[in-house]
């Protein structure tokens, strides 16, 4: 799903817990051990995660369906 507007971005990200703000992408971040060896695991206040990008684009945010409901 394709979001072009900041405030209905905004909107989103404020709704759910997993996602934030990193500049003008936001990240989805879920709590996992398996974060330790993953290629996408980062280290959050002594806490491991697994974390996806959604960069910024031409179109807007490129998100999946279930936090644009």
């Amino acid at each position: 799903m394709i979001i072009s507007s900041l405030a209905h971005m905004e909107k989103i990200v404020s709704k759910n817990k997993e996602l934030e703000w990193i500049g003008w992408d936001v990240v989805e971040r879920k709590r996992s051990d398996l974060a330790r060896t993953s290629p996408s695991g980062v280290r959050v206040k002594n806490a491991w995660y697994l974390q996806k990008t959604f960069n910024l684009n031409r179109n807007g945010w490129d998100i999946p369906n279930k936090y644009g409901q």
